[in-house]
């Protein structure tokens, strides 16, 4: 048996939760959540998988701990065959998981922004910028990604599908679907899935 180490409200983590469970595979790894640090000292179960201390790290039984979410994923999709990453759109497939990644990674530094730094040293205009990467990435898949979108089911519809439900957990207030209707429907829709669902943060 595997072992995933993680945080429920992470979105990275999500990602691999959401693979396992559209394929079928949850039953096949473990979910054990672990705290960790920006400031201070992370779980020890973290670190020693990890020696980054970051989320997610896979424990395998036959080899040393995998880390971080493409790694992951993209491990889990060549052992038990799950076609996630389609070779006839691997690329697409590929810069649309990237694409995703990258808003994840700038709403998870505004969260820390706000988390850890002192009221006194928080930089407005670095969130601010972190934000507009995030808006300039949403804009592009609403103009260019639709249709793939749109295809069978693949890593990247459920890394942006993740990306998307970390907005709506973390930014509600900065309303990413207006003037994104396209993208707003679709991410309606997704978000309903059950694996989406059953991975929904709640803290």
């Amino acid at each position: 048996m595997m072992e995933l180490f993680g945080a429920p409200a992470s979105p990275f983590v999500r990602k691999v939760r959401v693979l396992l469970a559209e394929t079928g595979y949850d039953d096949m790894v473990t979910f054990t959540p672990v705290a960790t640090a920006v400031v201070g000292e992370a779980d020890a179960a973290i670190k020693a998988a990890n020696p980054l201390g970051k989320i997610p790290a896979l424990q395998r039984p036959d080899g040393p701990a995998l880390y971080d979410s493409r790694v992951i994923c993209r491990y889990l999709d060549a052992k038990f065959t799950l076609e996630a990453y389609p070779a006839s759109r691997l690329w697409e497939v590929l810069t649309l998981e990237a694409t995703a990644d990258g808003i994840m990674d700038a709403g998870v530094l505004m969260v820390y922004e706000r988390r850890f730094r002192p009221a006194e040293k928080q930089d407005d205009a670095w969130i601010d910028g972190q934000w507009a990467k995030i808006a300039r990435a949403l804009d592009a898949i609403e103009d260019r990604w639709m249709s793939h979108l749109a295809a069978p089911i693949d890593m990247s519809q459920i890394a942006v599908g993740c990306a998307l439900g970390y907005l709506d957990f973390r930014h509600a207030d900065r309303s990413w679907r207006e003037g994104r209707p396209a993208l707003a429907a679709w991410a309606d829709t997704f978000l309903a899935r059950e694996a989406m669902i059953a991975t929904t943060p709640s803290n």
